[in-house]
């Protein structure tokens, strides 16, 4: 099959991939991580462990209700771009990138192979009309096809944005937004669910659908993201 040549989306290299090898291991690089939360930590481990080994602060005084949560790169700078351009302008073509980004960092494989079912953070139905696809969807498709299923979590109406909103703002948005499609219950229960979004920012949608997710009898709950707000003010 003929490939068009195409720009890199960061350098604007040419000929190159949507994000060209050099820029992913430029800006890809794997960091320490809360391993509940996500969070970028500053200081050294004090261990040899994996480095996802270290709770941040906030998680050892307000638990998460995730088991766990990995993220692949920050929400910063190129990171924050591409994922505009895949989401808001429609290029939904980018999510086989996007996944291949995500398994740059070394801990996405393992949490990928540990889950039995990977589920995407639902749109609201006034979202999925308006933008066509669900990006959460479309990179858990290219990560774990296989073990995905699009419709295990459902979420009411609305169409309130969570761009730009205020901790406690994002917390009454999602507050009770999710749960289990009735016929999915069963395939839940007991079961090591991985929960796919392509960012996370204070928590707060990851959170309750973690919720809703050990409610309808979860054994086990990871997050996954492909970028991590670097913000200190979790959702909790």
């Amino acid at each position: 099959m003929l490939r068009w040549p195409s720009l890199c989306h960061i350098c604007r290299r040419w000929p190159s991939q949507p994000l060209c090898t050099p820029c992913v291991e430029r800006f890809a690089q794997p960091t320490l991580r809360c391993p509940t939360c996500a969070l970028t930590q500053n200081h050294a481990p004090h261990t040899t462990h994996h480095p996802l080994s270290v709770h941040c602060q906030n998680c050892a005084e307000h638990p998460s209700p995730l088991d766990g949560c990995v993220a692949a790169v920050s929400y910063t700078f190129p990171w924050s771009d591409c994922i505009a351009r895949f989401k808001f302008q429609a290029d939904p073509g980018l999510a086989r990138t996007l996944a291949n980004v995500m398994r740059h960092a070394p801990w996405i494989e393992p949490a990928l192979d540990a889950a039995q079912l990977v589920v995407p953070m639902p749109l609201t139905p006034t979202r999925l009309r308006e933008r066509g696809f669900n990006q959460a969807l479309e990179l858990a498709r290219h990560l774990a096809p296989l073990k995905t299923h699009a419709h295990t979590l459902l979420r009411r109406g609305g169409n309130a944005h969570q761009v730009g909103a205020s901790r406690q703002e994002r917390l009454d948005h999602v507050r009770d937004a999710f749960w289990v499609a009735p016929d999915r219950v069963t395939a839940v229960r007991g079961q090591h669910i991985l929960l796919v979004d392509d960012v996370m920012t204070t928590g707060a949608s990851l959170y309750e659908a973690a919720r809703a997710l050990r409610a309808a009898g979860a054994a086990r709950i990871t997050g996954m993201v492909l970028a991590r707000a670097e913000t200190r003010d979790a959702g909790q």
